[in-house]
């Protein structure tokens, strides 16, 4: 492990940690505020194919934004892990009453049988991301594996799609000021905290 990889790895270590400091109490009083100011957005309001996720290792809920989503008749997504050992993402339709299953990372996922149901990426309207760490320039420092970027590499030739709008999700202590990036990174258009939402 290089010194860029430790800095990286040390990050996510420190980050993850604070996040699993959190009440129970604080943490869903903190994603009911970041569902309000995204809910209060005009990028919300104007999309209607959102991709949301369902928050694991601590990370800020979307739940209540989802399920306002869900009331106002948006198309909502969830993504799954490409079959075998792709390490892509897919996104498939949600609904409440969508029978969901742990994939091998223990996150939950729509039933993926029937792939046709996936949502073309380059269709949504919105993607909301989950992250470790992010910092002023719509840099961000996911898990390490890497499924968001190889997933969305084709926005590196932004000048060609406007399609989807990658809007960051965390908390409000997850800035940091500055993060390394790697070539390979997809920056984001804008970052949602339970503080404020912030565009690029």
């Amino acid at each position: 492990m290089n010194a860029y990889t430790d800095s990286r790895s040390k990050l996510r270590t420190q980050m993850r940690k604070q996040r699993s400091l959190l009440s129970d109490a604080e943490r869903q009083s903190r994603a009911i505020k970041l569902s309000r100011i995204i809910a209060a957005s005009r990028i919300f309001q104007k999309s209607r194919h959102i991709a949301f996720y369902l928050a694991s290792d601590g990370e800020i809920d979307l739940l209540p934004l989802l399920k306002l989503a869900c009331k106002q008749n948006k198309y909502c997504y969830l993504p799954v892990l490409g079959l075998g050992h792709s390490r892509s993402l897919w996104f498939l339709p949600y609904t409440p009453n969508t029978p969901l299953y742990r994939n091998r990372f223990g996150i939950n996922e729509p039933e993926h049988q029937h792939s046709a149901r996936q949502r073309k990426v380059k269709s949504l309207d919105l993607i909301l991301m989950p992250l470790v760490a992010f910092d002023n320039d719509g840099n961000r420092l996911g898990m390490g594996g890497g499924f968001y970027d190889r997933t969305l590499a084709y926005l590196h030739n932004r000048r060609q799609w406007r399609k989807p709008q990658l809007i960051g999700t965390a908390f409000n202590f997850q800035q940091v000021e500055q993060l390394d990036t790697r070539i390979w990174d997809v920056p984001l258009e804008g970052i949602a905290t339970d503080k404020h939402l912030q565009m690029f």
